[in-house]
């Protein structure tokens, strides 16, 4: 039988901190593990990747093209929450549900299952912690009157909104400077632990890129304490590190990366309507090539990509070359799927170098830190494994992993 696996997300952590650490619980972790680079789905935007992370497929599989994206069958756009203030542009009550619920009730494909549905079909029980992708086989009623009933794993804790259990965890107040977020998930996780509660869990530790997002990448060494502490909070339930190694094999990732912005951009092309927030925007329109060629010499979009003929086509500065994908890790591959995302824009282009575009309320991350684009800075993330044997290359792996571990154990 094997081992319960914790698959441990810590969003926007960049393969260079994760390295350079000397944090107890993370070193102990790179000491015992298997490390490699990964690369994360293009947009490498947290619903995208998030998605990818749960179902193993990519934006055309699964279907989530973006922070920020236009609905063809309701006529409306959809905002996962690039900010409070492109929420509150978009429509405040309905960007909540969309992000609370929409997304993995309405948006998730259907055609693919999660890492949840699929363990849970074989008889073990999962658990997830504030991870966004959620979608499992079980009903659970929300702790706040009047948001509807959501189907995750059996043991599911979103944010204090949805609890499948009491467990004793103060009631989440969010306050992403302290680690509020991460704080929430510590005392859940402690809770699971002690009680043997899952065979696999998400434990999604979210306020690293808040943070990384504030002041960039590279510095944000309390914010990754505050990590760091939420993962030593596990081990200290399981008896100590090598008493949690033991118990539970371990994967390790973030979602995405994150690069140094300076410079806020906004774009906009007549006729078209144009979805953008961080470093990867999207254009809907009739002319895939005229809207291409209008954003030529734009100084904040480095590459344009959109389909013709059913193939590819890659532009910059109004250079056309599909070798210009080959500079990006796994370009060719994550452009493909990110054109072939139903929901997508008929045109996608990624940020330039220091270069971020403002979202729907106006916001943005100059002087601090953002992702999105196909850029390695943006695209590469840590990749750590113990006892699941070789990392995977891709996030796209990760529920294949954990899986093939499962099957593994059950086959013995």
């Amino acid at each position: 039988m094997s081992r319960p696996v914790v698959l441990i997300v810590i969003d926007g952590l960049t393969p260079a901190m994760l390295e350079a650490t000397d944090l107890p619980a993370l070193r102990y972790l790179l000491d015992n593990g298997t490390y490699r680079r990964a690369v994360s789905t293009f947009p490498s935007l947290t619903p995208v990747c998030l998605a990818s992370i749960a179902t193993g497929a990519g934006p055309d599989e699964h279907h989530i093209p973006h922070l920020v994206w236009w609905n063809r069958a309701e006529q409306r756009l959809v905002e996962y929450g690039s900010s409070f203030g492109a929420v509150r542009a978009a429509g405040l009550a309905q960007g909540i549900r969309d992000t609370m619920v929409n997304l993995n009730e309405v948006h998730l494909s259907s055609d693919v299952d999660t890492i949840y549905e699929t363990l849970e079909d074989t008889g073990l029980t999962a658990a997830a912690i504030n991870i966004t992708t959620y979608r499992g086989r079980t009903q659970h009623r929300a702790v706040i009157p009047g948001l509807p009933v959501i189907s995750g794993p059996k043991r599911l804790f979103f944010f204090s909104v949805y609890e499948s259990d009491r467990t004793g965890a103060p009631i989440l107040i969010p306050n992403r400077n302290q680690g509020s977020v991460d704080a929430y998930a510590a005392s859940v996780g402690k809770w699971l632990v002690t009680r043997d509660g899952f065979d696999f869990l998400v434990y999604y530790l979210p306020d690293y890129d808040f943070a990384s997002h504030a002041k960039g990448p590279g510095v944000a060494h309390e914010a990754l304490g505050r990590s760091d502490a939420a993962v030593q909070a596990l081990m200290d339930a399981a008896g100590g590190p090598d008493a949690f190694l033991d118990r539970y094999a371990v994967l390790l990732c973030s979602d995405h990366g994150q690069t140094s912005v300076t410079t806020p951009a906004k774009i906009e092309i007549p006729g078209a309507l144009v979805t953008a927030s961080n470093r990867a925007g999207m254009v809907y329109g009739d002319d895939p090539r005229a809207l291409a060629c209008a954003l030529d010499g734009e100084p904040s979009v480095e590459a344009v990509m959109f389909l013709e003929n059913s193939e590819v086509v890659a532009r910059r500065n109004g250079d056309e070359d599909i070798a210009i994908l080959d500079e990006y890790p796994d370009g060719r591959d994550r452009a493909r799927r990110a054109l072939l995302n139903p929901n997508a824009g008929e045109v996608i282009f990624t940020a330039a170098d220091g270069y971020e575009f403002v979202d729907l309320g106006g916001g943005h991350h100059a002087g601090g830190g953002s992702h999105g684009s196909l850029a390695a800075s943006d695209s590469d993330v840590p990749m750590l494994t113990v006892g699941l044997g070789e990392p995977p290359a891709s996030i796209l792996g990760i529920k294949e992993t954990i899986v093939r571990h499962f099957a593994a154990g059950a086959s013995k």
